[in-house]
């Protein structure tokens, strides 16, 4: 059996696309390229989902923002999408929609490897803490099974970038984390002065478990601060 991360690329660019799979096959990935959502359709028909989806976001038919909300409305699948050097906005959107990650065009292979394999690592049922945690009674965090619950609401479906961020938050409770930390320890890069991802995760983690209160504090040219009781089991 091929043990192997499967990644799916899709991409319209012949020429990018052949350059990726043969460098992500190099790499020992296993490999299949696409050119739109129909591509990924016949892909999850006959392989189910891959590992990762690298996806661009400007494309002929459906773009890749279609293509990303579509995943991101049933699945936890990590989602790299790739972006022109200048579209701040669509990188913001890909990553308010659900988007892991993404790499402004042109890049190089060897970050798209590395970006790949960051991402795969957050996406690992292995836990990096056994730990549980209750915020303001009514929230559960598991960090070992990476689930979180409402009392009332059940389950939250949190993407493994949000739920990393939140790990970060819960085990530095009431304590300013800066932008370069966040990005540090979730991303395992450091973030560029103009980079968003995290302001933009951040968004994206408050509307999902802000349910009675605020519970991430900005803290104006210093960074987040989680403000919520939070309560080990």
């Amino acid at each position: 059996m091929d043990t192997r991360p499967h990644i799916l690329i899709i991409e319209d660019d012949i020429e990018i696309r052949s350059l990726l799979r043969d460098h992500l096959a190099r790499e020992g990935f296993r490999v299949d390229v696409g050119d739109g959502g129909a591509a990924l359709d016949r892909f999850r028909s006959t392989f189910g989902d891959p590992d990762l989806v690298v996806l661009d976001i400007m494309m002929p038919g459906e773009d890749g923002l279609s293509i990303c909300r579509r995943l991101r409305a049933a699945s936890r699948l990590p989602i790299l999408m790739l972006t022109a050097k200048g579209d701040e906005i669509d990188r913001i959107v890909g990553l308010e929609m659900g988007a892991d990650d993404y790499l402004p065009k042109p890049f190089s292979p060897r970050e798209l490897v590395a970006r790949i394999r960051a991402i795969l690592r957050r996406a690992e049922p292995v836990p990096l803490e056994n730990r549980r945690f209750v915020v303001n009674t009514r929230l559960t965090v598991d960090l070992d099974k990476r689930e979180i619950s409402h009392a009332e609401e059940g389950p939250l479906p949190l993407t493994s970038a949000e739920f990393e961020l939140l790990g970060c938050f819960l085990t530095r409770p009431n304590r300013v984390l800066s932008r370069e930390q966040l990005m540090d320890w979730t991303r395992g890069r450091q973030a560029d002065p103009l980079d968003r991802t995290i302001d933009v995760q951040v968004s994206r983690l408050r509307k999902k478990i802000e349910r009675e209160g605020e519970l991430i504090k900005t803290v104006r040219s210093a960074g987040y601060v989680f403000t919520g009781s939070v309560k080990e089991l």
